[in-house]
């Protein structure tokens, strides 16, 4: 049995956690859920988030990732894996900290869907105000 060496990372966005593997002296592939990234994020904007820990610190295609998300939608998904991959990133080489902080990568984004509150239809918006 070969046992391959491995880094591990959480990442988390609105209600969405990510689980990342990062495997070394790989050829680039990133497997969320067991599928291909591309075949789950057909938006390039959600595309790019994925990829931008690996820009960054100039590693694209230099590692193979393993993923696993739940939660949430796939905004929060791309976010959480952002967040994951970054933290795995430094896990893997800790000089990769200073990029990966510069641009904001580590930082979890605590914004989260603001609740209902009653009287109101949505966490804000109030019913149309009748003056008779």
């Amino acid at each position: 049995m070969i046992t391959q060496t491995y880094v591990r990372g959480t990442g988390k966005r609105k209600c969405a956690i990510a689980q990342v593997k990062l495997f070394p002296d790989g050829n680039g592939e990133i497997i969320v859920n067991g599928k291909p990234y591309q075949e789950l994020f057909s938006r390039l904007e959600h595309r790019r988030l994925i990829e931008q820990p690996f820009v960054a610190t100039g590693t694209l295609g230099k590692f193979n990732v393993e993923i696993k998300v739940a939660g949430g939608g796939i905004s929060g998904w791309a976010g959480a894996i952002r967040h994951g991959i970054a933290r795995a990133l430094v896990q893997a080489n800790e000089q990769f900290k200073p990029l990966l902080r510069q641009e904001g990568l580590l930082t979890r984004d605590a914004r989260v869907k603001e609740r209902k509150k009653y009287g109101l239809k949505r966490a804000r918006k109030a019913p149309q105000y009748t003056k008779r």
